[in-house]
């Protein structure tokens, strides 16, 4: 029995695991579609047009502190000259974007 309860527990974990990362590759896939021209690959805004356009980091310290509802809220109705993506992205795609975000903080 101990068995069987141990491989449903990896099984379980496995699978939470793809689900992340299955998640984190396609808010990869769409930051790098959409926002990274404007935000950098990096996220420090370091790209030709971020500075053109005096585009935030997302490597600050304030930017760290912004609540994922707010970057939500940000993606689906845009904020100063970042144009609205709720017609052009899911609510699952900005949840990922979001998250993959919060990943580029982390390094």
């Amino acid at each position: 029995m101990n068995r069987y309860k141990t491989v449903l527990a990896t099984l379980m974990f496995v699978g939470m695991a793809t689900c992340t990362m299955l998640a984190q590759s396609g808010g990869a896939d769409v930051y790098k579609s959409k926002c990274a021209m404007c935000h950098a690959a990096d996220g420090s805004a370091s790209s030709p047009v971020g500075k053109m356009m005096k585009v935030p980091s997302f490597l600050t310290p304030e930017a760290k502190k912004t609540s994922t509802a707010d970057y939500v809220a940000t993606v689906k109705n845009g904020k100063g000259k970042m144009p609205a993506y709720a017609s052009k992205l899911s609510d699952a795609q900005i949840k990922d974007v979001v998250a993959y975000i919060r990943t580029l903080q982390k390094k």
